[in-house]
Formats: structure tokens, C-alpha cells, sequence
């Protein structure tokens, strides 16, 4: 059963979140969150609480992580009107550009600053998991900007499917290793990099890549990834004119999404869509599009939506991208759908193949095919809202897909000239 949150509830907690009074003192957003743990986890998990209270909104602390995205990141990233895909589309579309960040997505303004963080908390090294690669090239990153030794779980199956990202990783001198455990992918690989961090909870820190988890994992990340949205609003008002009319994200775990969507949810002309994985069907395995068809349940700490079968047990899921490849979704996300906030929907493996290609043709950015979902879905709501202003987050750039993609060979079909 679903949640049920009344009306009057729903804009409590709206209201709640806008004022930034969520998670409360449980690590609540209304009723998904909270912490499920084992015993032996408890003090890491209170550490990294204490820890997050002590340094995380210090003017030290924020000074170095802004110098580090400025300097290091390359922050502001670019706000990019697309004029060709706005013509054939009928709408005026605007890319937030985090693929042109360092390393070449989102993830690493998360990355640097949880990284900056072990270090105040005195971490002798660091451990992450990653699906897509991004956030483990991210971690290595950020821990070889900083001096810690890092260490990425990255399950077998996108090993396989993020090669180049894997040879980065190494680059990098982080150590990546391979799950053969579960479904292979990123939540066997959160499952791995949990157990390590239960063998020296002291020394380790553990730098997880997405708003999931146990609280205060869903509550850090973001804080770290708002720059995102605090960014697009700025800089669209002053670009365009005012704000959009719609903002568009991808949403696997959910880093992404809630940080070009947290600071819009204010906003309440703006429309919020985000756009989960379809894979290639509606059935149980075939797909990632948790908040379309999960159910409430407890995954990897946290109570939120996620995909499992009628007697609670989590299901594998689907999708040519690897980083949408989850069967859960940060707690944060699953409120924001309670409450009617944010909309879910889903794109198709075949769509977001597609949208790639279309946005390959006409303005030259190769998108990661996590993104590559939410364009599938702008492009539909563009034929029913003709002339309104889209906003679309552009999580990360497609090097890292270039593996899938040479399975699926480029269609002679030219956009430019239909």
C-alpha cells in the first residue's frame, strides 16, 4: 500500500520542506527516511550526524567547498539555450550543463564535498559504490585532489558496460572492485561497500553517490547537490527572462533530480517531472521506474519506494543506463510524489535512445543516456504545451555509454531535415 498523506498533511509538509525543516530530528520526510541499520553501524552513522552539525554550514567549511567548485569543478556550469531542438519541439528548451562539469557530471559536487568532509572527520580513507561510473570516477577524484585512498565497489555488470569509466577510476589510483554478488549491479554494490564500512567504521568513510540510504545520507547529498538548482533558477531568470514554465530530470536514485528540484519546489508555477527508467516493459525486471510501481519497503537503511514482489522481496531491474539501474529511490523523492509535488513518469529504453540521437543531431551534445530519458519526456510534453519554457537537467555527458551505444548503430534518420 501506498502512503496515504491527506491534503491538509500534504502542505505541512510542503511547507515544511520549502523552510527546509526536512528531515526532522528522525531523519523523516514525512513518513519515508529514518535509519535501518545494524548495531555495529550505529556510531558511524551518529559520527557522520555529528560531523554534518559541526562542519557542513561553517563558513569554513563552505568556503572551501565553493573555492573547490570554482576552482577545481568548474562551477557555475553553463546554462545552454537549445535553439535547433526548441524549434522542432514547439518550446523553449534550456540545458543545465553539469556535463560540463569536471569529470563530467553531477556527481562530483557531492564527491568533493563529502570528501572534504572525511577528511575533517579524520578519515584514514575512503570507500564508495558507483553504477554508471561517474560517481566512482567522481570519489577517485575528489579523494586524489585531497590525498585519501580510495576504494570503489562496482558491480560486474557495469563493469562491463562502463569500461571507459572503469580505466578512469584506475587513473585516478582509486582501486575498484568488482561485485559478483546479487544483481551484479548498484545495489549489490551498495551492499558490498556497506559491509567493509562495518569492519572499521572509525577509519573508513563512506562516500555513497545518491540521495538513498539511511538518514543522513539522503540529507547530505542534497545539500551538496542544490548548487545545481540554486544555479539553473539564477541563471535562467537572468538568460531567459523568468522562470521555466517546467524543469525535467532523470531520477535513478535520485542525486540529480532533488538537486535541480529542491530549490524550485518554492516555486509554484513551475511544473516538476522527473523521469525514471521504462526499460522495456511494465513487468517486474523489466524496468527501473521505482515510483511508478514500487511499493514502500525498507532498502539499504531507508524507508522509501522501492521494487519488490508481493512478499517483500527486492526485485532486479532493467535499463540500457546503468546509473537508473536501481530498485529504490531516495526517501526525499518518494515525499515529493506523496504529496503531489513532483511527478514521476517513465521513458522507454527505445526513447531514450532516440532522444539521445535527436539531441546529437541538432545540438551537439552527446548526453548521458540516464538523461537521455528525461528528453524522451520533455519532447512528449512538448507537443501538448507548445511555446511554454522547459528546463531540462543535463546530468552528465555520454563518453561513458559509448560501450551500450555501439550496440545499438546511429539510425540514418536526419533530424534536420524532417
Amino acid at each position: 500500500m501506498r502512503a496515504e498523506i491527506s491534503a491538509a498533511e500534504a502542505e505541512l509538509l510542503l511547507q515544511a520542506t520549502i523552510k527546509g525543516e526536512l528531515p526532522d530530528t528522525r531523519g523523516r520526510f514525512g513518513p519515508f527516511g529514518g535509519r535501518y541499520i545494524p548495531e555495529t553501524l550505529v556510531p558511524a552513522f551518529e559520527r557522520l550526524e555529528q560531523g554534518i552539525a559541526d562542519h557542513l554550514h561553517t563558513d569554513s567549511f563552505q568556503n572551501d567547498y565553493r573555492r573547490e567548485l570554482r576552482e577545481w569543478v568548474g562551477r557555475p556550469t553553463a546554462l545552454s539555450h537549445a535553439p535547433r531542438l526548441s524549434e522542432r519541439w514547439g518550446t523553449d528548451v534550456w540545458l543545465k550543463r553539469e556535463d560540463l562539469a569536471h569529470t563530467g557530471a553531477h556527481k562530483i559536487n557531492n564527491a568533493i564535498g563529502q570528501a572534504l568532509l572525511a577528511k575533517r572527520l579524520g578519515a584514514k580513507r575512503v570507500i564508495a559504490e558507483t553504477g554508471a561510473g561517474q560517481h566512482g570516477v567522481a570519489s577517485a577524484a575528489a579523494c586524489a585532489r585531497l590525498g585519501l585512498p580510495c576504494r570503489v565497489y562496482m558491480g560486474a555488470v557495469d563493469i562491463e558496460r562502463q569500461a571507459p569509466n572503469v580505466d578512469r577510476m584506475l587513473r585516478l589510483g582509486a582501486e575498484v572492485l568488482p561485485v559478483e554478488t546479487g544483481d551484479k549491479t548498484l545495489r549489490a554494490a551498495i551492499d558490498e561497500a556497506l559491509r567493509e564500512w562495518v569492519t572499521d567504521p572509525d577509519g573508513i568513510y563512506y562516500l555513497l553517490g545518491s540521495a538513498v540510504g539511511a538518514h543522513p545520507y539522503p540529507y547530505l547529498v542534497r545539500e551538496l547537490q542544490s548548487v545545481i538548482g540554486h544555479e539553473a533558477r539564477q541563471q535562467i531568470i537572468e538568460q531567459a527572462g523568468g522562470l521555466p514554465d517546467v524543469a525535467f530530470a532523470c531520477v535513478g536514485g535520485g542525486s540529480n533530480a532533488i538537486g535541480l528540484f529542491y530549490p524550485l519546489v518554492g516555486d509554484a508555477d513551475i511544473e516538476l517531472i522527473g523521469v525514471e527508467a521504462g526499460g522495456t516493459g511494465d513487468g517486474l525486471g523489466q524496468n527501473a521506474a521505482t515510483l511508478a510501481t514500487g511499493t514502500p519497503g525498507v532498502l539499504q537503511g531507508c524507508y522509501s519506494i522501492i521494487l519488490q514482489d508481493e512478499h517483500g522481496n527486492v526485485q532486479e531491474t532493467h535499463s540500457v543506463s546503468a546509473g537508473l539501474d536501481y530498485s529504490g529511490v531516495g526517501p526525499e523523492h518518494a515525499l515529493f510524489q506523496a504529496i503531489g509535488r513532483v511527478k514521476y513518469i517513465s521513458a522507454t529504453d527505445s526513447e531514450a535512445l532516440e532522444a539521445l540521437e535527436e539531441l546529437c543531431e541538432l545540438e551537439g551534445v552527446l548526453t548521458a543516456l540516464e538523461t537521455a530519458h528525461a528528453y524522451a519526456a520533455a519532447k512528449k510534453w512538448s507537443a501538448d504545451n507548445p511555446g511554454k519554457r522547459i528546463l531540462i537537467g543535463n546530468s552528465g555527458r555520454g563518453d561513458k555509454d559509448m560501450p551500450t551505444l555501439t550496440k545499438y548503430p546511429a539510425r540514418t534518420r536526419s533530424y534536420a531535415a524532417t
